[in-house]
């Protein structure tokens, strides 16, 4: 007897419909078999499918079972066929008809309870654009895919519970969504209130959180570069819909969702070690994976001591920091995932920390400063907009009895300001593909950002004199358009360019 259940595959962040065929001959030898490129998580699925319908007290059938998993061409990957598989079989011997337009999906345990398993979000998505109308899948799960209203989203707990359900005898109540069971990425640990001193740095960061602009500090240990990028998160503004399904779509595909969790809300904030390698950043291994500049797409990627990464992990930021995505070839597969980022570095001036230092002498020698700093090459500072001097904070101004912290600017006061900023440019940008002013390209800034004739002249001996690249002039346009935004103000004054050329050292 055959049954074909409808069921998806996985590609970079795109779900491909997938028949999950069985077919139970009631001729020929008992065994177990599963075709169609299976992986070895799909193939070790004939064990977990077996011993959970056993353990959910029912007999698995003396047959010769055949699993296809059509177009038998593509290689499939994960453990979410085990439902399919497990209701396909006991479909067969139990004659009853699966309903129509379902998908099922998840992981069995070999008690016949289901597992969390990864990607309900993207399924959920498949199920929206292809008119189905059920979807069951683990209970833990159930909140990412219901987000959508327009499907039935059944959690199911066991396979026991599902059986019952499609018997008629017990229905499966619909999942609904909740919203305080959205994902926080956003891992704030400062409120800029905190850092002391850097009123300069601190303005960076500001400019950096309202147009969505890199940034590199270099500093001496200990002037408060970390804290600076660890509290730029409390400064950015939350997540636009749309936003949001993109960030959801990784971390569902990536497993990054905890267990029982619905949509992310909030902007992720990744920070790797500088020994991190090339698949782990970049994305990539046997079977392509983000990786970390993808899971910090329309968040931050924090990269602390940047020189001491790797001149290859950090040449092949060059892509996605001017294109917004990343693209993994391999032999049989090419996938593109999304990164649009907030580039935050941070370095040191040389391997001690310690030149231009006002107290503390530097040990380094010329030859070695200069080996230290053409470990970041040229192409890739180009790409950074803002280029800041973090000094070491003067030992007054940490003072209990010097400081006066009630003049000291909140992150909840900066990120208002923020706020209205990304607001001006949603308006601007709301019939584009563009979410702020550093992702303009030159023909939007040639309509967006009117320059006069004296900001023109100050802004082409500013390039003359720093020896600009054409991409490094358009970048201080975009950055002093950021800077007009913060005023609330439509026109760019040769204030508003002066400041922004004050980023570029």
């Amino acid at each position: 007897m055959l049954t074909k259940i409808p069921s998806v595959l996985y590609s970079g962040l795109e779900a491909l419909p997938v028949d999950v065929e069985v077919n139970v001959a009631f001729r020929g030898l008992p065994g177990f078999e599963i075709v169609g490129l299976p992986s070895k998580s799909v193939d070790e699925s004939r064990e977990r499918v077996k011993a959970a319908i056993i353990n959910s007290g029912m007999d698995f059938p003396a047959k010769k079972i055949t699993i296809n998993l059509a177009p038998a061409d593509i290689p499939k990957q994960g453990s979410f066929y085990d439902l399919s598989i497990a209701v396909g079989i006991l479909s067969a011997i139990m004659d009853f008809p699966i309903p129509e337009k379902s998908l099922f999906f998840g992981e069995l345990s070999f008690d016949g309870s289901l597992r969390h398993t990864k990607g309900a979000f993207l399924l959920a998505l498949f199920a929206k654009e292809h008119g189905f109308k059920n979807v069951f899948l683990p209970k833990d799960s159930a909140n990412e895919a219901s987000v959508f209203s327009s499907i039935n989203v059944y959690p199911v707990e066991r396979l026991s519970q599902l059986l019952a359900h499609l018997f008629n005898r017990q229905k499966i109540i619909k999942a609904k969504s909740r919203k305080s069971d959205d994902v926080d990425l956003s891992n704030s640990e400062f409120d800029m209130r905190e850092v002391l001193g850097q009123e300069q740095a601190k303005r960076a960061m500001e400019i950096t959180a309202a147009g969505g602009h890199n940034v590199i500090m270099v500093g001496s240990p200990g002037s408060g570069k970390t804290m600076l990028a660890r509290a730029l998160p409390g400064i950015l503004p939350p997540l636009s819909e749309q936003e949001s399904l993109e960030t959801t779509k990784i971390y569902s595909v990536s497993g990054n969702i905890p267990p029982g969790a619905s949509i992310i809300k909030n902007r992720s904030f990744r920070s790797p070690h500088h020994s991190t390698s090339l698949a782990g950043l970049v994305g990539g291994g046997t079977n392509p994976q983000p990786g970390e500049i993808t899971l910090a797409h329309r968040g931050v990627l924090f990269l602390d001591e940047f020189n001491e990464f790797s001149r290859s992990i950090l040449e092949s930021l060059r892509q996605p920091l001017e294109d917004g995505v990343v693209t993994i070839a391999r032999a049989k597969t090419r996938i593109k995932y999304p990164a649009r980022f907030i580039l935050v570095a941070s370095a040191n001036p040389c391997p001690c920390g310690y030149l231009d230092h006002p107290k503390k002498e530097c040990v380094c020698t010329p030859r070695e400063i200069k080996r230290y700093s053409k470990k970041i090459s040229g192409p890739i500072l180009d790409r950074i907009d803002l280029h800041i001097r973090v000094p070491i904070v003067d030992i007054d101004e940490l003072s209990q009895d010097k400081r006066a912290d009630r003049f000291l600017k909140s992150s909840e006061l900066i990120r208002e300001q923020v706020c209205k900023a990304r607001e001006i440019q949603q308006k601007r940008f709301r019939d584009m593909p563009i979410h702020s002013n550093a992702e303009m390209r030159n023909k939007d800034i040639k309509k967006y950002c009117f320059l006069s004739k004296e900001v023109e002249r100050v802004l082409k001996q500013a390039a003359i004199a720093f020896q600009l690249s054409a991409r490094s002039y358009f970048k201080m346009i975009k950055i002093a358009r950021t800077i007009a935004d913060l005023e609330g103000i439509e026109i760019i004054s040769v204030a508003h360019m002066a400041e922004a050329l004050q980023y570029r050292q």
